[in-house]
């Protein structure tokens, strides 16, 4: 599990409640439920209306993608899993490799070299493989969007929250004592709706397509691993290749 996201939600919100303390304002005032419900279902109901059936069940999936993503393993790791699998490749053939893919847990991995293991057209295997990163990231990028257009409806919901709390205004300038409090609630909503989208809503989509440009780019990295496995090279010219697909930083850390 990768907390990022949730450090940075936490940060978010603290940083704001200091700054209504410094400014003299109360922080409870920002528990307002009706403008709370209003942001928070409205807006999902608006992004759930530009969505399928099919989309909508796996919402449930896409908040865990956003808010708890799986931790993105080190290049490095990967790399010395096919060091290692080229070695014994390249000692005693393909064939030999066949025990050691029941034990490998990563199923891309897995796949890809059961293929080459049965003999796969090397063509044909990277063509498999890399249809089913495009596919992978098809899928992200539509989880991605819906908390992107999360983040665009809840400012607009917000203030139609505050229109809507101004004309409970308007209906009570009889009564001058409450019009304080009801203007002030009328904006919680707006307030709500600009928080939840740029605290929430669009960081949640910019870490969907993280994730996934990170798992696509660790893919990318089995698929060069494999062919060459498949092919035969040394584990030496393996490691070097691999190597020159990672960014100097991860290296550099490793070798630190």
């Amino acid at each position: 599990m990768d907390p990022a996201t949730l450090i940075g939600f936490t940060i978010s919100i603290v940083a704001l409640v200091v700054f209504m303390i410094l400014e003299g304002a109360d922080p409870m005032s920002l528990i307002f439920l009706p403008a709370i419900v209003l942001v928070v279902i409205a807006t999902f109901g608006a992004a759930a209306a530009s969505q399928t059936m099919d989309d909508l069940k796996k919402v449930g999936n896409w908040f865990k993608m956003a808010v708890l993503p799986a931790k993105v393993p080190a290049p490095t790791e990967q790399i010395q899993t096919l060091v290692s699998l080229a070695e014994k490749a390249r000692k005693e053939g393909l064939l030999a490799l066949e025990a050691q893919v029941k034990a490998i847990e990563d199923p891309f991995l897995k796949r890809g070299l059961q293929m080459g293991i049965d003999g796969t057209d090397p063509e044909e295997l990277r063509a498999v493989l890399e249809s089913e990163i495009a596919a992978k990231k098809a899928e992200d990028k539509v989880a991605a969007k819906f908390f992107n257009a999360m983040g665009g409806y809840a400012p607009t919901i917000g203030i139609l929250g505050c229109i809507v709390g101004l004309m409970n205004v308007m209906g009570n300038l009889d009564r001058p004592e409450t019009l304080g409090p009801m203007v002030s609630a009328a904006f919680i909503a707006t307030l709500w709706g600009v928080l939840a989208a740029n605290f929430w809503f669009l960081p949640m989509g910019a870490k969907i397509l993280r994730v996934s440009e990170l798992q696509a780019a660790q893919m990318e990295l089995l698929v060069e691993g494999i062919t060459e496995i498949q092919a035969g090279t040394s584990p030496r010219a393996v490691r070097l290749k691999l190597n020159s697909l990672v960014p100097p930083s991860a290296l550099a850390k490793e070798a630190a």
